[in-house]
């Protein structure tokens, strides 16, 4: 990953690298990735089984008394939103590369990708609150102002308790028009996002992507090391030898994906994971495969468990 790069080496690289394969494999399907994007009111119909619970019209559910979904046209030209959380813990790195970094290619390659085909695309950033915005557009230049503002970000050594909900529920405010929204965060946050995050869901077509790092899964045997709370600052001496406390921390953080996976179930959204040890090509056509091969089970089949628990 090389964000200290200036924003147009880095998209140049990323141009030929990451860009250009994705778009050869994808070849302008980008349904596989994005389910539903781009869509304006068609009409309405009866509910059948397998339909979208999404597309449910529960004013017109409540009145007819029998569940009713809104069907739709998709548009040529899509809108994107990226919904980006820069606190504190996503400067958090256990190599060389550090979470802001997977973040900021993430968004670079999405946004190129979109632009390329004439589509537009536009960002809030988070750290703390609502702090900047950059409407919807297209065109390269677009894509390198995301970036340079994106790249300026100083980081921030400490904050107050992350909390996502107002962010989510600000961007519903922002975002009138039907979109494609990916809202990447660590996720390290204050409880109780899930329910705006579903709200959004209910409107537009939305995907959370989760930065991680290795680290914050299991913890190896490093001996006395100096931890520090990303969010604020607080630090502590611990021992990585003790295998207690190994096992201790590995219990909480596997608590924690059991959250964060029901969670983003409560919401109704599919999770893209990026890990700062992953390749990021690898890891969005492994995603878009997955999503493909459970749209064509539809019909009535479903994924292995072992597979469903990935997307």
């Amino acid at each position: 990953m090389s964000a200290s790069l200036p924003a147009e080496t880095l998209l140049r690289k990323l141009e030929w690298t990451v860009i250009r394969r994705l778009d050869g494999a994808l070849q302008g399907d980008y349904r596989t990735l994005f389910r539903g994007h781009g869509l304006d009111l068609a009409g309405l119909r009866e509910y059948q089984h397998n339909d979208d619970v999404r597309h449910i019209d529960w004013n017109v559910t409540a009145r007819l008394e029998v569940p009713h979904v809104r069907q739709y046209n998709e548009d040529r030209e899509i809108t994107a939103w990226f919904l980006l959380d820069l606190s504190p813990s996503v400067d958090f790195g256990s190599v060389e590369v550090k979470k802001r970094a997977v973040l900021t290619e993430f968004v670079t390659v999405l946004s190129r990708l979109l632009t390329r085909h004439g589509n537009r695309v536009g960002a809030l950033f988070f750290s703390g609150g609502v702090d900047s915005m950059i409407p919807a557009g297209t065109g390269r230049k677009h894509v390198l102002r995301i970036m340079n503002t994106l790249m300026a970000r100083p980081e921030l050594s400490t904050a107050p308790a992350t909390d996502l909900t107002p962010f989510l529920r600000a961007a519903m405010k922002v975002i009138r028009r039907r979109s494609l929204v990916f809202l990447v965060s660590d996720f390290i946050s204050t409880p109780g996002w899930d329910e705006p995050l579903g709200y959004l869901a209910q409107r537009h077509e939305t995907l959370a992507v989760r930065l991680f790092d290795p680290l914050e899964r299991e913890l190896p045997d490093l001996g006395l090391v100096v931890m520090q709370d990303a969010e604020t600052g607080e630090q502590v001496f611990v021992d990585t030898a003790d295998k207690r406390f190994r096992k201790r921390f590995s219990g909480v953080a596997e608590r924690r994906e059991r959250e964060l996976r029901a969670a983003f179930g409560r919401a109704g959204v599919d999770a893209l994971e990026l890990s700062t040890g992953d390749n990021l090509v690898d890891t969005i056509l492994r995603f878009a495969d997955l999503r493909k091969r459970r749209s064509l089970l539809s019909g009535g089949a479903s994924l292995p468990k072992h597979l469903e628990a990935q997307v």
